[in-house]
């Protein structure tokens, strides 16, 4: 039984319009894809990306892979994709799409090593929270997040948070609108300030080329966040953690301000709230990523820098170990949040627990 897509939930890719109608339908072997024409810019898309000369839906392939790189076997995963999706895939078939998708998804060759210290079923930890009314789905890879923290010692403290975030101990109830308190805390996303003049690099990452893919197993707009973020857990090399919450309070913007960055803590009401989509660890460098439709329209360096913020606070860990970035499918952009609130004057930085001391480059 196919889902009905509702086209008041699609907007235009190419100018975010909401005045679509539907267009024309192409047939394949098994599958069907709807095209869409947007009323105001008249172009035509389709709200999944298929991928071209293929036999099988997309959405078939794409989690036969990420099956596959969770340890499965190539005849469990023809099992398992048989029980959900109702058609039986000749286990020929599977291997030739991991291999050729084997370049896309470089976690492939750390795959026996993970198998070996978790099994698929506990390779991902998944979380669901209620924060601000709605529902954020928060997974952590396991293997990931041991491999890449390995022994450093910064790292390992960024390990702790993502681990207490699912414990007694992180404040989860700050997450939810109070009644009682009459002032209106900050959404991360919402948050704005003077922030100090930079030129994010605009770049190609693999996160354009996983975005691309995973788009095609979104069936509405809504699901594209979940299910980038779940495909690029899975399949990326370096990704540790997704929707990951965050907060920032009065005393570290109090502290930041002390330090000399460019921020007044009576800008802003506390704490501060958010999720970062994805976080990984690439070069020894914090990598935190946001998803944004259109990303060539948006700029949300502020947004991001909070993240940053909220992290190094948590962490105690020192914002030159932060790098931030924005992307679709087509376009990524990256700085340091650093740049956005301290002017770098060839000096030093203590990192706020005052143990060592890194120096800007």
């Amino acid at each position: 039984m196919s889902l009905e897509i509702n086209i008041q939930n699609i907007s235009c890719p190419n100018c975010a319009s909401k005045r679509i109608k539907k267009h024309s339908i192409a047939r394949a072997k098994l599958q069907t894809t709807q095209r869409y024409l947007c009323k105001i810019c008249k172009k035509t898309f389709t709200l999944k990306q298929e991928l071209k000369s293929k036999s099988y839906p997309a959405g078939i392939i794409l989690s036969s892979i990420s099956l596959y790189n969770l340890g499965y076997s190539q005849a469990e995963v023809q099992k398992l994709i048989s029980k959900k999706h109702k058609t039986k895939v000749p286990q020929r078939t599977i291997s030739n799409w991991i291999n050729e998708f084997k370049q896309l998804a470089p976690y492939g060759r750390l795959r026996q090593q993970a198998k070996s210290q978790f099994s698929s079923e506990n390779m991902i930890e998944q979380y669901e929270f209620l924060h601000n009314n709605l529902n954020y789905k928060y997974q952590i890879h396991n293997f990931k997040l041991n491999y890449l923290t390995g022994d450093n010692e910064k790292l390992q403290r960024l390990k702790l948070y993502l681990e207490k975030i699912t414990t007694k101990e992180f404040p989860h109830h700050i997450f939810k609108p109070n009644p009682e308190i009459k002032e209106k805390s900050d959404r991360a996303s919402q948050t704005s300030f003077s922030a100090l003049s930079i030129r994010p690099l605009s770049k190609q990452n693999l996160a354009n080329k996983l975005t691309r893919l995973a788009l095609n197993m979104a069936k509405t707009n809504k699901q594209r966040h979940e299910k980038i973020q779940e495909f690029i857990l899975i399949n990326d090399s370096t990704t540790i953690a997704v929707e990951i919450p965050i907060y920032l309070t009065h005393d570290d913007l109090l502290y930041f301000s002390s330090r000399g960055f460019n921020l007044d803590p009576d800008d802003f009401s506390t704490p501060i709230t958010g999720h970062i989509d994805i976080l990984q660890i690439r070069n020894d460098l914090i990598h935190i990523l946001d998803y944004k439709p259109n990303a060539n329209k948006e700029k949300p360096i502020e947004q991001l820098t909070i993240y940053a913020l909220a992290i190094a606070s948590r962490t105690k860990l020192p914002l030159t170990l932060f790098k931030c970035a924005w992307f679709d499918e087509n376009n990524y952009y990256e700085f340091f949040p650093l740049h956005v609130i301290y002017k770098i004057k060839n000096k030093k930085i203590v990192s706020r627990d005052q143990t060592s001391i890194e120096k800007f480059k």
